[in-house]
C-alpha cells in the first residue's frame, strides 16, 4: 500500500495555528487505500529538519505539500528543495491554492513533479496509487492532474468536487496532541477550527475560492455537522467553533438543519457569510441564530460602488451592506465587514469613497468591525476555466503605466512585492502617497475603535487609544497620525486581517 507524506509549510505563528483541515482531508482520503503522515510546519517549527528525520526513518512513496499563494511559497520551497537534494527518487506533489491558479508556474521548479488542482481527495488518492503500481500510462485518465511529460505540461481535465461523507470524524490524532490547536479567542478559551461548507455559488474575480471551485457549493448534512462538531466539544473539549467554510449561509432551506445542530451544541461560533444571504433570512432563521450564539459573521462587502460591485462579480449591492449592518445590531451578531480599496481604475476616487462609506457603516452599528484590503484581482488565467473570457478586465498597469507582468516561478512569487499582492496588501498601480492615506485612515479607524478580538491589549490602553483618536476621527484629520503611530509600538493591537482570530 502506498505511504504519503503531507505537509503544511510554515504560514504562521504557533499560537495562530489551527487545524491544518486540507491535510486531514487529505489523510482521511489516503487511508483508504494507504497511510499517511502529516507534519506540520505552523506547530512544528523546524518542520524541514523535521521532514528529512521522517523521511529518513520511513519510506514514503510520495511527497504532498500544501501551498497558499503569499507567504507559504517560500517555506514551500525550501522543504521541496530539501526533500530533492536528500531524496531525489522521491516524488514530489504541490496542492492547494497557489497550484491551483499558477500551475505552469509550480510546475516550472525542478523539485515539483506533480500539481494537484482544486479539491485533492480523489485527485491525490488516484495519483500516488498510479505512481506506486507504476502505471505512468494512466496519469493522463486523472481529473484535476497537471504533470510534466517530455518537456511540456499537461493539464488534464478539471474534476468536480465532491463532499461525501466519510461516516467518522477527520483523523486528528495524527496531530499529535489536537487539543494544542485549540486557542483563546474572543469566542472562548478553546476555540477548534473547522469547516462544513465548501466552494461559493459566486465569482469574485479577486477570489481564490471561485477560481478552484467554479461557482459550486455544498453543505453537510445536519447528521455530519452533529457528529464532527460533538467530537470537537466532548472529546476535545472546544468551547466554541471557528469557521473556515467559504460561505457557512447559503439558501435558508439548507441552512436550517445546520442552525437547529448549532443552536443544539451551543458553541459560540464565527463564519463567513454575504449580506444578500443574511437579509434574506426569516424570523424563525433569526431566531435559531441567536440560539446558536452566532458571535461575529465575516462579510465581504468590498465596495460602495455598485458599479465596481458588478465589475468584480461579487452579486451584492451597497445598500444591502449598509442593510446587514443595521440587521446585526438588532440581533446581536457582529458584522465584520471587509472592503477592497485602491482598484486600477479611479483608483483615489474610489478609496475616498470607502473611507466616507465606513463612517456611514460605524454610525449604523458602531460595534461593525472593519477589514481593509487593496482591490488585486486574479490574472486572467488563474480564473476559473468557466469564468475566463468573461467580462474581461483592462489590462492591469502600473503606477508608471506600464503592464503588470506576474511572476513566472515560485521563487519570483517570494518577493515582498509578489507576496504583498497576494495577500492584498499593496499593488502595483499605488502611488506612495496614496498608499499613505491608506495606511493613515487604517491607523485612525483601528485606535479609534479597537477590536473585540484583541484579547491581549489591556482594556485601559484601548480606551486610551481610543479617546486619542477620536479627533481625528472626527475631524477627517487622518494624515500622519505620529502620535498614534508611537502608542502602537507600546500598543500592540491586534490585525484580525493578519493574524485572524
Amino acid at each position: 500500500m502506498p505511504h504519503t507524506l503531507l505537509i503544511n509549510p510554515t504560514i504562521t505563528s504557533r499560537s495562530s495555528a489551527r487545524f491544518p483541515l486540507s491535510l486531514l482531508h487529505l489523510s482521511a482520503a489516503l487511508d483508504r487505500s494507504g497511510s499517511s503522515r502529516i507534519i506540520d510546519g505552523n506547530v512544528d517549527r523546524d518542520f524541514i529538519s523535521d521532514t528529512l528525520q521522517a523521511m529518513a526513518h520511513e519510506r514514503f512513496d510520495a511527497v504532498g505539500v500544501s501551498v497558499m499563494g503569499g507567504p507559504q511559497v517560500a517555506p514551500a520551497i525550501a522543504v521541496s528543495r530539501a526533500i530533492r537534494e536528500h531524496h531525489p527518487d522521491v516524488t514530489i506533489i504541490w496542492g492547494g491554492y497557489f497550484p491551483t491558479l499558477y500551475p505552469d508556474v509550480a510546475l516550472s521548479a525542478p523539485y515539483v513533479d506533480y500539481a494537484v488542482r482544486a479539491q485533492g481527495d480523489h485527485t491525490l488518492r488516484e495519483l500516488v496509487g498510479a505512481l506506486e503500481q507504476g502505471s505512468g500510462a494512466s496519469l493522463e485518465h486523472i481529473a484535476g492532474l497537471s504533470w510534466k511529460k517530455d518537456g511540456h505540461i499537461v493539464h488534464n481535465p478539471s474534476r468536480g468536487f465532491t463532499h461525501a461523507d466519510p461516516g467518522v470524524v477527520l483523523p486528528y490524532d495524527k496531530l499529535g496532541d489536537p487539543r494544542r490547536y485549540l486557542a483563546r479567542t474572543f469566542l472562548g478559551r478553546r476555540t477548534a477550527a473547522h469547516q462544513a461548507a465548501i466552494g461559493c455559488r459566486y465569482h469574485c474575480t479577486f477570489c481564490g475560492v471561485a477560481a478552484m471551485f467554479g461557482g459550486a457549493t455544498l453543505l453537510p448534512t445536519a447528521a455530519r455537522l452533529e457528529r464532527e462538531l460533538g467530537y470537537l466539544k466532548h472529546q476535545l473539549g472546544a468551547d466554541s467553533i471557528q469557521f473556515f467554510d467559504h460561505n457557512f449561509f447559503d439558501r435558508e432551506e439548507d441552512m436550517l438543519p445546520l442552525l437547529e445542530v448549532m443552536a443544539r451544541l451551543e458553541l459560540p461560533w464565527w463564519c463567513y457569510a454575504r449580506s444578500d444571504a443574511l437579509l434574506k433570512l426569516s424570523a424563525h432563521s433569526w431566531k435559531l441564530v441567536r440560539r446558536s450564539r452566532l458571535r461575529m459573521a465575516y462579510i465581504g462587502a468590498e465596495s460602495p460602488s455598485g458599479q465596481m460591485l458588478k465589475e468584480i462579480r461579487k452579486g451584492t449591492r451597497p445598500d444591502q451592506t449598509l442593510a446587514v449592518a443595521e440587521l446585526c445590531r438588532r440581533h446581536g451578531v457582529i458584522p465584520e465587514l471587509s472592503f477592497m480599496v485602491a482598484p486600477p481604475e479611479h483608483t483615489e476616487e474610489e478609496t475616498e469613497h470607502t473611507f466616507e462609506f465606513i463612517r456611514e457603516l460605524k454610525r449604523i452599528n458602531p460595534h461593525s468591525e472593519i477589514i481593509i484590503y487593496i482591490y488585486t484581482p486574479l490574472p486572467e488565467s488563474s480564473r476559473n476555466e468557466k469564468d475566463r473570457g468573461r467580462r474581461p478586465s483592462a489590462p492591469l498597469c502600473d503606477v508608471h503605466g506600464e503592464p503588470v507582468v506576474f511572476p513566472a516561478t515560485p521563487e519570483e512569487w517570494t518577493q515582498p512585492r509578489w507576496v504583498d499582492y497576494a495577500c492584498h496588501a499593496d499593488a502595483p498601480w499605488l502611488t506612495d502617497e496614496l498608499r499613505r492615506r491608506i495606511h493613515d485612515f487604517a491607523t485612525v479607524l483601528r485606535c479609534r475603535y479597537p477590536t473585540v478580538q484583541d484579547l491581549r491589549s489591556p482594556p485601559w490602553a484601548k480606551r486610551a487609544l481610543s479617546a486619542a483618536a477620536s479627533w481625528r476621527y472626527h475631524f477627517r484629520r487622518y494624515d500622519r497620525p505620529w502620535e498614534l503611530d508611537l502608542a502602537n509600538r507600546l500598543v500592540r493591537l491586534r490585525l484580525p486581517q493578519v493574524s485572524g482570530l
